[in-house]
């Protein structure tokens, strides 16, 4: 029987016992998830009965992954955080090998960006797959600061550079600027000294306009971004489609399944561009409802951690919640051109499996933080 409950994610008894805010995280992940779901069958079926002459051929693998990641998410909600926090140091430095293999010639190319390994008909990236793992660590480390010794602190801050190093060489500086966003706001978080936060915030600016300074592609994102116009054909092409698709949709949305940006004029419309497909379609209505429904989500994550009194266990609410809700945010002010073009994903919307996996496995940390903390709330519903 308990088998069975990891299997099919959606039936559990225990439910019902859980604290408040477990509950209606649990019920948001599923309601984003299947909005994700309705809103990549609708960007995804031209391309992929173009390309693959099967319109499900994105939904079906979606499916899939999804399935697994419910599977992974049913365990996390109910796995001890003292025993994840004891294997993530050993995960997180598997994720770091795994990256440094698509650094020497065994990852898998697309759209110019080595990020992928290939095992077997399996694309997995290791910089998705490390981010729960980071915030784990990260937690970890920060939330017993002032208990190490400097060469252990030393040492732990030269594991996170390195870590970040090797994302940002594939090269994937948006992905770099989150994970090291995230482990600066645990940082602070968890109290650290500002002399230092500001040190490291330098550092870490300074590291981004190098790799800005050094890479074209990069420079000609931002200078596109700053007026797309200008090369609407060129650079700036990916942008002006977007921009036409989110202006298209008007009050209420041409109607869903009706966009016509997705036919073959909006770039990579079921990953990195998947809102501006689901902007077309519902409107400004439907883009204000996903945004408080994101902005509800991130509420309840740091009610949870204001919540808890467990230092770490806060610090991982935390890391998990800008994780969700940062990236979720950051896509979206790509789409509507508030942020230059990154390849950020949507959380639990754009197709990868890496990605899902790496969303759902973040949304239960918080839901574990929340049935773990003593202040957490238990109503029994009948």
């Amino acid at each position: 029987m308990n088998a069975l409950r990891f299997l099919f994610p959606l039936i559990d008894p225990d439910v019902p016992n859980w604290s408040t805010e477990a509950r209606l995280l649990r019920w948001l992940t599923y309601i984003w998830l299947l909005i994700g779901l309705i809103a990549l069958f609708s960007a995804s079926y031209p391309v992929a009965e173009s390309e693959q002459g099967d319109g499900l051929y994105y939904v079906k693998r979606q499916l899939i992954w999804t399935w697994a990641g419910l599977i992974g998410f049913n365990f996390i909600v109910r796995f001890p955080l003292q025993n994840m926090l004891k294997t993530a140091p050993w995960m997180l430095l598997v994720t770091m090998g795994l990256l440094l293999l698509t650094l020497v010639g065994l990852g898998s190319t697309v759209n110019g960006a080595t990020r992928w390994l290939s095992i077997g008909p399996i694309l997995l990236q290791p910089s998705e797959l490390m981010k729960p793992f980071l915030v784990l660590q990260g937690s970890r480390v920060f939330g017993k600061w002032h208990l190490l010794t400097l060469k252990v602190r030393l040492t732990w801050l030269a594991i996170f550079a390195l870590a970040l190093v090797e994302i940002l060489l594939q090269p994937n500086l948006s992905t770099t600027a989150l994970c090291g966003i995230t482990l600066w706001l645990i940082a602070t978080a968890a109290g650290i000294r500002w002399r230092d936060l500001i040190g490291v915030a330098t550092l870490g600016i300074l590291t981004a306009v190098l790799s800005i300074s050094l890479k074209e592609y990069q420079r000609r994102r931002i200078l596109s971004f700053m007026n797309p116009w200008e090369d609407p054909r060129g650079a700036g092409y990916q942008l002006v489609q977007s921009l036409l698709a989110v202006g298209s949709g008007g009050v209420t949305g041409v109607g869903y399944g009706l966009s016509q940006q997705k036919l073959f004029y909006l770039p990579i419309q079921y990953t990195d561009f998947i809102f501006s497909v689901f902007a077309e379609e519902f409107g400004f209505v439907g883009c204000i409802l996903l945004l408080a429904m994101i902005l509800l989500y991130g509420t309840l994550a740091l009610r949870v951690a204001l919540k808890c009194n467990h230092r770490t266990y806060r610090l991982i609410a935390v890391g998990a919640m800008v994780i969700i809700v940062g990236q979720a945010l950051l896509n979206i002010g790509v789409a509507t051109g508030v942020f230059p073009t990154t390849g950020l994903p949507l959380p639990l919307f754009s197709y990868g499996g890496s990605s899902s996996l790496a969303s759902l496995f973040l949304a239960a940390l918080i839901i574990r933080v929340a049935r773990e903390s003593s202040e957490a709330e238990v109503i029994a519903l009948k």
